[in-house]
């Protein structure tokens, strides 16, 4: 659901790897910014995890990952589904 109540025709995927160490920090630290994403793990082994968010918080979410990178290093983009 976004904030204003209704859900989004569509949500917006973003797929990370990080180090697989930093995973359950990375959630801990996405669920305290009001879960502002849902994070699932795609692929434990390369250590890949997916965010689903609404579009409309496209910003908050690319902010939290610029903030996010000084706590946990190696997080990387490896795919990014959203439009330009």
């Amino acid at each position: 659901m976004s904030r204003d109540g209704k859900a989004p025709p569509r949500s917006e995927r973003l797929y990370l790897r990080m180090p697989p160490e930093r995973i359950a920090l990375f959630k801990f630290l996405l669920e305290g910014h009001d879960s502002l994403a849902l994070l699932t793990v795609v692929d434990r082994c390369a250590s890949v995890v997916r965010l689903l968010y609404p579009p409309e918080r496209r910003s908050e979410v690319d902010a939290f990952l610029d903030a996010v990178g000084d706590d946990i290093p190696g997080v990387s983009v490896r795919l990014d589904t959203r439009r330009a």
